[in-house]
């Protein structure tokens, strides 16, 4: 069994240097190249990492030390490069979210399975140790089943946010707002607990952030294909930013959920420091009294760790070692096209102005 894969990445951002430095790092993986637009920032995030750069996409993927690319790139560019790379027999891994529409995720999906490559999402936020308790407490029945779920998100984002980089809220070049960029994690986790959406009423809107062209506010109600009920807050309009949780309550009226952030969400690559995550809501009967224990233990755990980088860490050894090991990887392809198509049936509940149903088209070959 081979033990260790050549790796690269495509778009050396801010983003990137989380991946970079734990590529470099990880003894399943030997860091060999990256490959960007900007001639001048490839060739110094190369030299940063002692890596081979590049500027043409192809070019890098024909090389033959080059097995796996992790895609770091604005959004709308994640489906073409993953396709480019999945075409020519390089496995896939993108940063969040997957693409912008599902149908491109379908392509994405059916692109990785012709060649026989295995492609995987970013949602480091599932390996919380309080997200595994919630999705723990759902599989072994302690909420009976999930008959309501609630996502917030209050977050803040500044002017200054979306000065850094010219893509950032604009359509072309973001795909979105705060849906896509900020509570795509929260979206992948409310549908990881609740289960398949059948139905999307939404509205998005611009509300305090003149200078950008996409949304900073979203609210949605979703009706799950198991009957379930789920309603969606997100937004990028609160100064300071308050919280991001998911709540999922049960049929035998237990209540648990995960308090994914504090305040606002980290930018990687910028942000220094960050709230640990935690159970913020725990009822069921007989562990009610364990929510401070746990919370204690998060926050310690949090204390020798890096927040920002040991989840990206513990998924991308995850995706190796699916690699190495010919096995799924913890979020493949079809997993992160779900999140995907939940915003992407908000928008057009607002541009349709009425409810969409689930799944959308162009689901590609899952």
């Amino acid at each position: 069994m081979k033990e260790q894969i050549g790796t690269a990445i495509i778009g050396p951002g801010k983003v990137a240097h989380t991946h970079a430095q734990i590529l470099a790092s990880l003894p399943q993986s030997r860091f060999v190249a990256v490959s960007g637009r900007n001639a001048e920032r490839t060739g110094a995030f190369a030299a940063q990492y002692g890596v081979q750069p590049y500027t043409d996409l192809p070019t890098m993927l024909q090389d033959q030390a080059v097995e796996l690319v992790i895609v770091c790139t604005p959004h709308p560019q994640h489906a073409e490069q993953a396709i480019m790379a999945a075409e020519a027999g390089v496995h896939v891994l993108i940063e969040k979210p997957m693409a912008i529409t599902a149908a491109e995720c379908g392509q994405m999906i059916a692109a990785a399975r012709k060649s026989g490559v295995k492609l995987g999402v970013i949602s480091q936020r599932r390996l919380y140790p309080s997200a595994q308790r919630v999705r723990a407490a759902i599989d072994n029945g302690k909420i009976g089943h999930p008959i309501l779920g609630t996502l917030t998100l209050l977050g803040w984002r500044s002017p200054e946010y979306y000065t850094m980089d010219a893509w950032r809220g604009t359509w072309q070049g973001e795909g979105g707002g705060v849906l896509v960029n900020q509570a795509v994690h929260q979206l992948d986790l409310f549908q990881w607990l609740m289960g398949p959406i059948a139905e999307v009423s939404g509205y998005v809107a611009n509300l305090n952030h003149p200078s950008i062209e996409v949304e900073d506010t979203a609210v949605a109600v979703v009706r799950c294909h198991s009957g379930a009920l789920g309603a969606i807050v997100a937004s990028n309009s609160q100064n300071p930013g308050l919280y991001g949780n998911v709540h999922v309550h049960g049929s035998n009226g237990a209540s648990i959920g995960v308090q994914t952030d504090g305040g606002s969400m980290f930018i990687s690559g910028v942000t220094t420091a960050v709230e640990p995550p935690i159970n913020d809501l725990w009822t069921v009967p007989g562990e009610a009294e364990l929510l401070a224990a746990w919370q204690a233990e998060d926050r310690a755990l949090a204390a020798k760790i890096d927040i920002m980088s040991h989840y990206h860490r513990l998924q991308i050894e995850d995706f190796l070692d699916a690699v190495i090991a010919d096995r799924p990887p913890l979020v493949p392809g079809t997993e992160g096209r779900n999140a995907v198509e939940l915003f992407e049936a908000i928008y057009r509940s607002q541009r349709e102005q009425g409810p969409i149903r689930l799944p959308l088209g162009g689901a590609g070959d899952a």
